[in-house]
């Protein structure tokens, strides 16, 4: 068998893996930074990041964080690391609502996935119930959405950040509030995301997992967490979507 042979088998293998999963999806359940847009493209994370690490050194709690906590460039690691410490303290209250301010001027800027917009109206005008679960605040979630004309995709299934953060990816909690809000069973689901945390929240919870990855650095962290089937665009997902719905596209890109 040579090589090019186990590569097309290895294609063929997952194209229908997730033929299956997109089949079998009654309700599909979306993360936001990532599968429908990089939010903070042109306003970036690892700025906010360090903006907050400075806004709580201002205040004297630079031990508050460990080093590698302080280096992370990720703002929410910096926020669960103030709460696990603080839980539930104004200093945490006021630290999210920076973070969400930043998130929602980052909105401006953010660049929509390519295919996510044609795919979201797709799945919904075939009959899938879509919901956002982010470790995002619902706030910026209703102003992007809002901003692409996509909020009838979605409204009210928005389930974002909220003050209890223990509750964040990885953990299964904003999965769970949808899929009681919908009444769905985990196995009729779909979750899409992006980031290991959404794959073992995905699997806490008992969803099918399918990973979107824009680069192989993204792709090789999700397939080291355990994800079987991740794709590069979501372009291929809107194929199968409109082939196993018997629909075709107009002009415009849309059903």
């Amino acid at each position: 068998m040579t090589s090019d042979t186990t590569q097309t088998e290895l294609v063929t293998a997952e194209t229908e893996a997730l033929r299956g999963l997109i089949t079998r999806a009654r309700v599909v359940l979306w993360d936001f930074d990532g599968p429908i847009c990089r939010l903070f493209a042109g306003h970036a994370a690892d700025k906010v990041a360090d903006d907050l690490v400075e806004w709580l050194e201002g205040r004297g709690l630079h031990g508050l964080l460990t080093d590698e906590e302080r280096r992370s460039l990720d703002p929410h690691i910096v926020l669960r690391a103030v709460d696990r410490r603080h839980p539930g303290s104004d200093l945490v209250d006021e630290l999210e609502e920076r973070l969400t301010q930043e998130e929602l001027r980052a909105t401006s800027s953010a660049m929509p996935t390519a295919y996510a917009d044609p795919l979201i109206r797709t799945w919904k005008a075939v009959g899938a119930r879509l919901a956002i679960a982010t470790n995002n605040s619902p706030r910026v979630v209703r102003t992007y959405l809002a901003s692409r004309g996509l909020s009838s995709c979605f409204m009210p299934h928005i389930y974002g950040r909220t003050h209890m953060l223990q509750h964040l990816k990885p953990d299964p909690y904003c999965l769970n509030r949808a899929l009681n809000a919908m009444g769905s069973a985990p196995g009729d689901a779909l979750m899409i995301g992006d980031t290991p945390s959404d794959l073992l929240a995905a699997v806490a919870a008992g969803v099918p997992f399918l990973g979107y990855a824009r680069n192989e650095h993204k792709e090789k962290l999700l397939r080291d967490a355990g994800a079987t089937t991740v794709v590069a665009s979501l372009e291929q997902v809107l194929a199968l979507v409109r082939a196993t719905s018997g629909c075709s596209p107009n002009s415009s890109g849309q059903l």
